[in-house]
């Protein structure tokens, strides 16, 4: 017997979806970058993520550019490869990006994560949950409260897209560089 998320799980990866994708995404292109949405598309990465239908939590979905960066070509001279204008890629992944735009549109809230939910060959979509910190039914929740005590996690690398970002899901051979963070490894001496 398939739990319910299992199933929405399952109807995500299927080929069945694309028609109704199609569809959405028309809609979704002529929206704003940052909507409110009443309730989760994918309901089983949401929960995961610790969504819960309640007061003090709210889920909007986000509108990122996708591909590289655009960069100036340089007006005074060097050699062409050293012009940096090709392959400019950002440091931070675009479902980070995303995230920082949904709390600089509501900046009284806390972001807890963000998951996928559909692309085009422009734009990528994310949907994110934002957590209300001074909410009463937050602040007495037993599994969310820890979340009142942080301020600007999203801007810090502190939710799943970030610390994937920093490299914090590596470990072993390759990860030497990325703990305690980039910056304070470089400080070290040699």
């Amino acid at each position: 017997m398939k739990s319910m998320y299992a199933f929405i799980a399952e109807t995500w990866q299927s080929d069945a979806i694309d028609k109704l994708m199609w569809e959405r995404l028309q809609k979704w292109r002529r929206e704003p970058v940052v909507v409110r949405v009443e309730r989760p598309t994918r309901l089983n990465r949401a929960r995961a993520l610790g969504y819960k239908a309640k007061r003090g939590i709210i889920v909007v979905r986000v509108r990122v550019r996708r591909g590289g960066r655009i960069a100036k070509r340089p007006s005074r001279g060097r050699k062409t490869k050293n012009q940096m204008v090709s392959r400019l890629t950002p440091k931070k992944g675009l479902q980070w990006i995303a995230e920082e735009k949904a709390n600089r549109k509501y900046p009284n809230m806390e972001v807890l994560g963000s998951y996928w939910v559909g692309e085009d060959g422009k734009y990528k979509w994310f949907e994110v949950i934002l957590v209300d910190r001074d909410c009463p039914e937050i602040v007495s929740d037993k599994n969310l409260s820890w979340i009142t005590k942080q301020k600007g996690r999203v801007y810090r690398g502190l939710t799943p897209a970030g610390r994937k970002a920093r490299g914090m899901s590596k470990k072993g051979r390759g990860a030497e560089k990325v703990r305690p963070s980039y910056r304070a490894n470089f400080r070290k001496e040699e």
